[in-house]
């Protein structure tokens, strides 16, 4: 069988089960078991398979994974992290758009708790909401900003899709997490500078109120009790490994740990509390794990084929820019976004790319910082991006799909203005990560 027609019938498989209602992780073992069989001599394949899932996550490097979403949970079960909103609302006075603005500073710094989009999504369209629709915001500005800054849970650490995109992969989880903060802080100034620059030049789309005096001794005792801390906790996380303290994996549990820590320093640490956060945090890591081991064997499968490297010859000798090759994969990507969520997308594309851009020559966390930022747009990418879909579950019943599509658009426009950034400049990417080796 041809390599093209093998590729045909993997992704055509997987495809066709997932619209039959198969759930992505199923979906995918059911594909590469049936391959494992044909491509790897019947039973003996079948077993090689199951030592490939087995393998695939029986490793450290996928630790960080349970330990940020327990942070999230952590934080968000606890209700600390409505508390961050208020003191951060403090400080934008009458700021053009300042509901937009918060919605973005909330984001930002909710990234650095929780790596999961639909999380960051659910909490700021519950808590902002009501509020931005109360002041007679439209709805480009009410529900943009918030998909806008929820998709910056992925491009700013912790970030567990991160950590799943660099060990699916095979690079390096800390050099990835490094290489994201840049395009994640870009990506947060520039959605800023639009919702000021729109927000003053059509001033009816979120119109000025007056807004409530808080005294200063207040706004800095709030500031102090409810956000300074959360530098603690990024700390931990971020600041472990650059100054080469710790691993990926150890400031991952040093974060959760500081998470508990800050927690029971407000006093609401309890038992309810951890089992409701233990359970939330089982849930979504084994799916993930789940999705994971039928991405790692696909991969094999695929490998053992012939296809990957047939598909990574025609790249190489293909008679265009290597550079030319990269953005029509990331174009790829985007297309694929429109229809699939993040971890399909991952487990179908990166088998495929990570040996073209080795074959290339190009820095492969370079590569999976692209990715990273693929991914944060494939969450608001209509007609199917996950956070349109919870955006809609918290929105205003007489909010429309259409609404949230062209709400989201802008802001989708900006991240590809970052991504052409990171393309034309790679060091935007690559000086953190450097700077640590």
């Amino acid at each position: 069988m041809e390599w093209w027609a093998i590729l045909l019938v993997f992704v055509g498989g997987f495809i066709a089960l997932t619209l039959l209602g198969l759930p992505v992780a199923f979906a995918f073992i059911v594909v590469t078991m049936a391959g494992a069989y044909v491509f790897w001599g019947g039973g003996t394949g079948l077993k090689q398979c199951v030592l490939s899932m087995q393998a695939s996550v029986t490793t450290f490097t996928l630790l960080p994974v349970p330990m940020f979403i327990l942070m999230g949970e952590v934080m968000f079960q606890s209700k600390v992290a409505f508390k961050i909103i208020d003191a951060l609302e403090s400080w934008l006075g009458a700021l053009p758009g300042r509901l937009g603005l918060l919605a973005i500073l909330a984001g930002a710094l909710f990234s650095t708790l929780s790596g999961a989009a639909m999380a960051s999504t659910a909490l700021l369209g519950t808590v902002l909401t009501p509020e931005v629709e109360r002041r007679g915001y439209a709805k480009s500005m009410s529900i943009g900003p918030i998909l806008g800054s929820s998709g910056l849970a992925i491009m700013v650490p912790p970030s567990a899709l991160g950590v799943i995109l660099a060990t699916i992969a095979e690079i390096s989880v800390g050099g990835l997490l490094m290489a994201i903060i840049v395009p994640g802080l870009i990506m947060a100034v520039l959605y800023s500078i639009y919702i000021v620059v729109r927000c003053k030049l059509q001033p009816s789309i979120a119109p000025p109120y007056e807004v409530a005096h808080v005294a200063l001794s207040k706004k800095l005792g709030d500031t102090a009790r409810y956000v300074l801390p959360i530098g603690f906790i990024i700390f931990l996380v971020i600041g472990l490994i650059l100054l080469g303290i710790a691993s990926p994996t150890e400031s991952a549990a040093a974060g959760a740990l500081g998470c508990f820590i800050l927690v029971a320093a407000y006093k609401k640490l309890n038992w309810k509390l951890v089992k409701d956060t233990g359970f939330g945090t089982l849930k979504v890591t084994a799916m993930i794990f789940m999705i994971f081991v039928g991405s790692r064997a696909f991969a094999t499968v695929l490998g053992f084929s012939g296809a990957t490297q047939a598909l990574t010859q025609v790249a190489v000798s293909a008679p265009l820019a290597p550079i030319i090759i990269i953005f029509f994969c990331q174009i790829l990507v985007l297309i694929l976004g429109c229809f699939m969520e993040q971890s399909s997308m991952m487990m179908i594309t990166l088998p495929i790319f990570m040996p073209i851009v080795a074959a290339l020559g190009f820095n492969p966390i370079w590569f999976g910082a692209l990715m990273c930022l693929n991914v944060e747009m494939a969450c608001t990418t209509p007609p199917f991006g996950v956070s349109l879909f919870v955006m809609k579950g918290v929105a205003p019943a007489d909010t429309t799909m259409g609404d949230i599509y062209r709400a989201a658009l802008p802001f989708l426009a900006i991240d590809f203005i970052v991504m052409i950034l990171m393309m034309v400049f790679p060091q935007v990417v690559l000086w953190l990560p450097d700077l640590i080796h």
